[in-house]
């Protein structure tokens, strides 16, 4: 048994049992992969994979365990490389984060520009997805942070902490009609063509929701992942947007009006997600304090050793 093979193994279950994705993923060969894990099946002595033909189907009841140690081992043997790294040089590596467009547009420029001033020898690595991409890449140590509203809750192998709450606004034209109309409510916004979010942010399900309770029916005419994108087809008249407030710049969109709409919709919280048992480096700590100063190390130590619910950290 040796390292190569519990990466294959893990990388095959990460890909959906497809040996060929797995392989492509590692930059190797189909046929050397499936001979490691034959021969680490054959050093076990007992079958990992429930075969159809040359198809692995699924995994058997005694490679379930299996996988889950060899997630533990690699998780372990990485954490020995970080923690040499850590004592080796303490103020420099690679801090990979993966986030959201609006998260890294409009929340994490000071946060890493800060960051970079106290760390210049840190190399930082920005990853962009939606919240479920932001949610796997840290569940698969792709990266060392996850910063997104949605998703990342619904991991069992993540720590995720609670840091901002924030809502939502009313992007308009300026002189729109619906600036004349306050307090704005749900059955004006009814009257217009919709641009906001895709659905696979949950925002966008709060938001549906919402009219869902009054007995209206959004005219959502397109969907988007980024706010810029919002932004772009409101100023081309498709419809009014509804984004995140924070997503705002009052001198950037000069030619937009925000209205406030968090008396409509439900506040969301936007969470940092860590890996469980996995060794921190002192930067990332750093990090998560610049991005949320209620997380001193002790906080985030506090939050990663327990098993209930973060969200009674609040």
């Amino acid at each position: 048994m040796n390292l190569q093979q519990l990466k294959y193994l893990v990388a095959i279950v990460d890909n959906g049992l497809n040996v060929s994705g797995a392989a492509e993923v590692l930059f190797t060969s189909q046929p050397g992969i499936s001979k490691q894990i034959r021969q680490l099946e054959d050093e076990l002595g007992l079958r990992v994979f429930v075969r159809q033909g040359k198809r692995l189907a699924s995994l058997t009841p005694a490679g379930e365990v299996v996988v889950s140690t060899a997630r533990r081992a690699l998780r372990e043997i990485g954490n020995l490389k970080r923690v040499a790294d850590e004592f080796r040089s303490e103020d420099s590596g690679v801090l990979g984060i993966a986030t959201t467009h609006t998260q890294a547009r409009y929340v994490l420029p000071p946060v890493l520009s800060k960051f970079a001033t106290r760390f210049p020898k840190v190399r930082l690595v920005l990853h962009q997805g939606n919240p479920v991409q932001v949610a796997e890449q840290t569940r698969n140590g792709d990266v060392d942070v996850g910063i997104a509203t949605e998703a990342l809750g619904n991991y069992p192998d993540l720590v995720a902490l609670p840091c901002h709450r924030w809502n939502r606004g009313v992007l308009v034209p300026k002189q729109h009609p619906l600036t004349a109309i306050k307090p704005l409510t749900l059955e004006a916004l009814a009257r217009y063509p919709i641009v906001t979010y895709d659905f696979s942010f949950t925002g966008r399900s709060a938001i549906n929701a919402a009219f869902a309770a009054k007995g209206l029916e959004p005219n959502v005419v397109l969907s988007a992942l980024d706010s810029d994108v919002i932004k772009t087809y409101v100023e081309l008249g498709m419809g009014i947007g509804i984004m995140a407030q924070m997503a705002y710049d009052a001198v950037k969109d000069a030619n937009f009006e925000m209205l406030d709409a968090s008396h409509l919709f439900a506040a969301s919280m936007t969470r940092l997600a860590l890996r469980r048992g996995v060794f921190l480096r002192g930067f990332v700590y750093e990090f998560i304090s610049l991005f949320a100063g209620q997380y001193t190390r002790a906080a985030v130590d506090a939050a990663l050793s327990q098993t209930a619910p973060t969200d009674a950290l609040l």
